[in-house]
């Protein structure tokens, strides 16, 4: 292997190393983004009992086929039926039973007659909507009603044996829903990650606290846990560090213990004070990459249960591309998620601006770019240098421009990946 590796070796390596999170039962919110890992099996009837979609009254079909608004058909009402009913009056011929959205339909009643469709029991005109509680002796329906009208069937939903939700389902709001429509109160999926971002610096100040003399806002450690909740992890920020190897490592020790991965910054250069090099000198190798920014990377399995770790440059835009390049589709192939469904979704775009793009020799670069999706177009946002984090937070894409181009001219396409 040469000195420098490609992007896509450094990427092999790492997923090649992870492994998907050993399956947990958890209860329904908690299980909110996670991948399901058994089919899930429809057990009863959804919806449960035949109801009305509508409020209005349910009727016998033969009672109102006649119907219109000249010769109402006219039918005693026999009561109320609300949702939450457990059981209903029959309505037998010529009678009428009000009845609300969601409420069992009664024995002997075939369809529901929107109230709209009826004077409401009040003897007027047609209504538009249900009166209170107390209601007429009698309602005079205008229109004639099919069978089966404006009333949801028993299991018409999902029906008993078939699969409410596929193993590899990603769980989200309407998902959840279903679960609990079916009266599931925990499932077996593939946990978030949990994840712990760690900056080093001996120069590094926590945001909200006076800067001394030579020190700077810790922006790293935010903006990297921010990235890993975005990934669908569990984020921890642990309390930068600073350049003492010996410290380091026993933070490392002792957040092993409730992370499933690890992310530094910092520290994997080569200058005197490379702290994360040092401190994992023998537990993790430390690579140059082909790519502009984030040459230097770090990648690992420490501890007793070979947690992966990822040891980031401290620039920021370096760490926040090295996060989204390797550290992202690490965390949702722990997560399940399935090949397609690990890298941010790309696309195609014309490079839109003023003058030609440079770019190193044998170096993947990757430019912070403004998308618009309508014309076709990205815009580069700010200048190549790596601290830069004011133009990262207005970018929307990262504009790839392979190892082998030196120069890209405006209108020229490159591969854009979506960062929104």
């Amino acid at each position: 292997m040469t000195d420098l590796w490609s992007v896509d070796e450094h990427l092999d390596d790492v997923l090649g190393a992870v492994r998907p999170l050993a399956p947990i039962e958890l209860p329904l919110l908690d299980a909110d983004g996670c991948v399901l890992v058994e089919d899930v099996p429809v057990t009863a009837p959804l919806p449960p009992f035949d109801n009305s979609s509508m409020d209005g009254y349910a009727v016998r079909v033969a009672d109102v086929e006649t119907a219109t608004e000249e010769y109402p058909a006219v039918l005693r009402v026999i009561g109320d039926i609300a949702a939450g009913s457990g059981r209903p009056p029959a309505v037998g011929p010529g009678e009428a039973a009000r009845i609300m959205t969601g409420a069992p339909v009664p024995p002997g009643a075939q369809a529901v007659v929107p109230v709209e469709w009826t004077d409401g029991g009040t003897g007027a005109g047609p209504a538009d909507a249900m009166t209170g509680r107390d209601h007429g002796p009698e309602v005079r329906v205008h229109r004639p009603a099919a069978a089966g009208a404006h009333i949801r069937p028993r299991g018409s939903d999902a029906a008993p044996g078939t699969v409410a939700l596929a193993a590899g389902t990603v769980l989200g709001a309407p998902q959840i829903g279903l679960l609990a429509a079916i009266g599931r109160a925990t499932v077996p999926v593939r946990p978030r990650p949990r994840v712990v971002v760690l900056s080093t610096g001996s120069e590094l100040t926590a945001p909200g606290r006076p800067l001394a003399p030579g020190r700077i806002h810790d922006s790293n450690g935010f903006m990297l846990t921010a990235a890993a909740r975005d990934a669908g992890a569990v984020a921890y920020r642990a309390s930068a560090v600073a350049d003492e190897p010996e410290t380091l490592r026993a933070t490392l020790d002792d957040q092993l213990g409730r992370a499933d991965l690890i992310v530094t910054s910092g520290g994997v250069s080569v200058g005197a004070y490379d702290v994360v090099k040092e401190a994992l000198d023998g537990r993790a190798e430390f690579r140059r990459l082909a790519m502009q920014p984030g040459k230097p990377q770090g990648f690992g399995l420490i501890g007793p249960a070979r947690t992966p770790l990822f040891a980031l440059p401290g620039n920021p835009v370096s760490a926040y591309v090295s996060f989204e390049l390797f550290v992202r589709p690490a965390l949702r192939a722990m997560a399940g998620r399935t090949a397609d469904a690990l890298h941010r979704p790309r696309t195609t775009a014309r490079l839109d601006g003023e003058g030609p793009v440079a770019s190193p020799a044998g170096r993947r670069q990757y430019l912070r770019g403004s998308h618009d999706a309508g014309r076709g177009t990205v815009r580069p946002v700010g200048g190549a240098g790596s601290h830069l984090v004011a133009a990262l937070a207005r970018a929307d894409a990262l504009i790839e421009i392979p190892e082998t181009v030196t120069e890209v001219a405006p209108g020229a396409e490159l591969t854009v990946v979506l960062l929104r």
